[in-house]
């Protein structure tokens, strides 16, 4: 078995720099994806007024924290299918650079789209640049295992058709139930749940996107140390703190671009329908945390307030802002891929 602890993995970083250069641009990822993606959990908590920013940026930077941390304790489906859906069998040192160069493009096609408050998906340009730099490595589609890669598709499907379903389904649901409530009562009771669903959503969040991250980085080590693919997923306690922390600082550093995107620009909710917006999100992550599908925290909550948009009435959802999303997520395989690919043959070329 093979000893992924620090003492053990320093000396294959000093052999090999390509995998120090792949675990540092793990960490660049992680912090832009807690920048980016994290974000969209708390959107509508902050939209609602329900939480003001400051706090829920820390709110979800802990809860982040402790999702990526506990992620391995739960489940590691998601890791396992991101280690699984690409080919880098074959000479490990060519692998490694491979690697390295789709950290490269995921980190400047994250970068540009938080830069111009753009809520594309940080988990697709992580699968979308893995997956263009493992045909780049193996010559073709052999470096697509695609009885693992259609998971990816499956988790799209979950994230846009359910968090749609799901958010226009509770928000209908929610209207009929509570609507002879008292409404300033019941504003404060809705505005303590949706505070504790984005927190959840939060936790989820970090659970899926740090396996993600954590799974490609393990592999790396692995390739290394001299393993391949099929060894068994063992996430070392110092790599599970490190990207923890990475996500935490980049949640509570960035995400004010996002949060106004997501919760501003699509819809005008009250806290109810910002509440059934998050639990539909939640609940799609969490399905998808139990059965390995690699989904978008981004399309899922976007998706849902979209649903939520949609039961007030077409005119309440602001579609141009929503069709920018949509072609920034279309945008964002072929883009991030075609990067990945470029670089990795290059990187390949050179080093």
């Amino acid at each position: 078995m093979l000893d992924f602890s620090l003492n053990a993995v320093i000396p294959a970083i000093v052999a090999q720099p390509a995998l120090g250069a792949i675990i540092v641009l793990s960490m660049g990822t992680l912090f832009m994806n807690g920048a980016h993606d994290a974000a969209n959990a708390i959107a509508t908590a902050v939209a609602t007024r329900s939480i003001r920013p400051q706090r829920a940026l820390m709110m979800a930077a802990l809860c982040n924290f402790f999702g990526v941390s506990l992620a391995t304790f739960i489940s590691t489906a998601v890791a396992k299918t991101m280690v699984t859906m690409v080919n880098f069998s074959g000479d490990n040192q060519a692998a490694l650079i491979a690697l390295c160069a789709a950290m490269v493009a995921i980190i400047i096609w994250g970068g540009a789209t938080w830069y111009f408050g753009i809520p594309s998906s940080q988990s697709h340009a992580l699968i979308a640049g893995v997956t263009g730099a493992a045909i780049a490595l193996q010559g073709g589609i052999d470096g697509i295992n695609f009885s693992e890669w259609v998971k990816v598709i499956w988790g799209l499907l979950v994230a846009v058709a359910l968090g749609f379903f799901l958010g226009w389904g509770l928000s209908k649901l929610t209207g009929v139930l509570f609507r002879s409530f008292d409404k300033r009562k019941s504003e404060k009771v809705f505005a303590h749940l949706l505070n504790a669903t984005a927190g959840v959503l939060a936790f989820e969040h970090g659970m899926q996107d740090g396996q993600k991250f954590m799974g490609v980085c393990f592999l790396a080590i692995a390739l290394a140390m001299g393993a391949d693919q099929s060894v068994d997923l063992q996430f070392p306690l110092w790599l599970m703190i490190m990207c923890s922390l990475c996500m935490l600082i980049g949640t509570a550093v960035g995400g004010t671009n996002i949060i106004k995107n997501v919760g501003l620009n699509i819809v005008r909710m009250d806290k109810w329908q910002g509440l059934t917006a998050s639990l539909s999100a939640a609940i799609c992550i969490g399905i998808s945390n139990m059965t390995g599908l690699p989904i978008s925290t981004t399309h899922a909550n976007t998706t849902a307030i979209m649903g939520v948009g949609t039961a007030k009435g077409s005119k309440a959802v602001n579609w141009g802002a929503s069709t920018n999303m949509a072609k920034a997520w279309i945008y964002t395989f072929p883009g991030c891929g075609l990067m990945g690919y470029v670089f990795a043959k290059v990187f390949i070329l050179l080093f």
